[in-house]
């Protein structure tokens, strides 16, 4: 079977086409700045890359030149869309209903625009790639796999805020997380290399990228997470703030003569974190180049290590037993520095970084980088998002 997965942004379409269950990639492309006379696609049919500019209006006419590249006669991959057996779909939020990915049907798509004011930035366009691609495919299975899935196994305990019940009870304002097909890919992951059953793990799991997120896994499960009701809470990120004390929000507020909340709502998500504290970049490769001599970026790359570092140990708390320390994500598989300053100083918790092996544990590389004598493993594991969404799509696709 051919499976499409497909994970639609505001303005953008990153698309893979998969031969399952094989899981082989056939292709895979992003197409950016819809809505634009200068739109570009990038499609790659193998180890080839081809490159086009060209208007286009909405996501609409975005996938259906999706659809005509893959099936073009001279570069695309399958004959004719009647191949394409199911679709699958990256879903961020999807509230406390799903705890698993799911077959698209009305009442489906209803709750993803429910939860919409939960991740206006993320479901909307999510839903709107649904929409346009069951009119472009009609008759094609579609399957939604959410983001927040992997993490309603949290206790009550670890996901309730302590602020008046009421706010949950009406608006289910409790944590979430996200990240989760991420952390689900890796956690399987990580159980094969080590040899263990899945549900016999204890694994910490750190995403880091632009976004970051940590996850305590036990017994396969989520237990806890650092995202929160939205992407905004835990681990310094790219421009998002990670936690902060509340009251900072009242005070600026105060002090700037602030009355729209939008205004701080874009301060936290767009103008903090490593580009707020750089005011530099958001990129940890352009601050790693620059720590050396200037102050701003060395300060916001050790504020990053350090809060990683903090939730390590928090989480090593929580799970008791650790089998490994997971990295995964651009920088979590690249950033050999940070790995290090994360897992610097734990000798006495049994974790021993193996310097040589970390700095040679990059580029899509997966592996052991602890000592032989180190009790927990420090691991990084290449995450597979696009893959993990094609095998829940096929599977799903295949049930009546």
């Amino acid at each position: 079977m051919v499976v499409l997965v497909i994970n639609c942004g505001s303005s953008s379409i990153k698309f893979q086409l998969f031969k399952m269950p094989e899981k082989k990639v056939l292709a895979g492309g992003l197409i950016e700045r819809i809505g634009e006379d200068d739109a570009k696609i990038t499609y790659k049919p193998g180890s080839e890359k081809i490159v086009n500019v060209l208007p286009l209006k909405n996501h609409e006419e975005g996938l259906s030149l999706l659809i005509k590249t893959i099936t073009d006669p001279k570069v695309g991959v399958i004959a004719d869309v009647k191949e394409i057996g199911a679709v699958g779909h990256r879903v961020v939020h999807g509230g406390d209903l799903y705890n698993h990915s799911v077959v698209i049907e009305e009442k489906v798509l209803q709750a993803i625009e429910k939860f919409s004011d939960l991740a206006p930035l993320h479901n909307p366009p999510n839903l709107m790639g649904i929409r346009e691609s069951m009119k472009i495919m009609p008759g094609i299975r579609n399957v939604a796999v959410f983001d927040t899935a992997f993490h309603q196994t949290i206790p009550e305990y670890a996901y309730l805020y302590a602020i008046p019940n009421e706010y949950y009870d009406k608006y289910r304002v409790r944590r979430y997380g996200f990240h989760g097909t991420s952390h689900d890919y890796v956690t399987h992951r990580t159980a094969e290399l080590l040899g263990k059953p899945v549900n016999e793990v204890n694994l910490i799991t750190c995403h880091l990228g632009n976004g970051c997120s940590i996850t305590a896994v036990k017994n396969g499960k989520s237990v806890d997470t650092s995202m929160g009701l939205t992407p905004l809470e835990g681990l310094v990120m790219g421009t998002r703030s990670g936690d902060l004390d509340p009251a900072i929000l009242f005070y600026i507020a105060r002090k700037e003569g602030i009355i729209d909340i939008s205004k701080l709502d874009n301060m936290l998500n767009k103008k903090s974190g490593l580009l707020g504290i750089s005011g530099i970049s958001n990129d940890q490769r352009n601050l790693e180049e620059l720590q050396e001599t200037n102050h701003s970026a060395k300060i916001a790359l050790d504020v990053f290590d350090y809060r990683l570092k903090k939730y390590i140990g928090s989480y090593m708390a929580v799970l008791n037993r650790v089998d490994a320390i997971v990295f995964t994500g651009g920088v979590g598989e690249n950033g050999h520095l940070t790995r290090g300053k994360a897992c610097s100083d734990m000798n006495h918790l049994g974790v021993i970084m193996d310097e040589e092996k970390n700095k040679a544990t990059i580029r899509g590389k997966e592996g052991v980088i602890s000592t032989a004598d180190s009790k927990v493993k420090i691991m990084v594991v290449p995450t597979d998002e696009e893959g993990w969404i094609a095998t829940d799509t096929y599977n799903l696709a295949l049930e009546k």
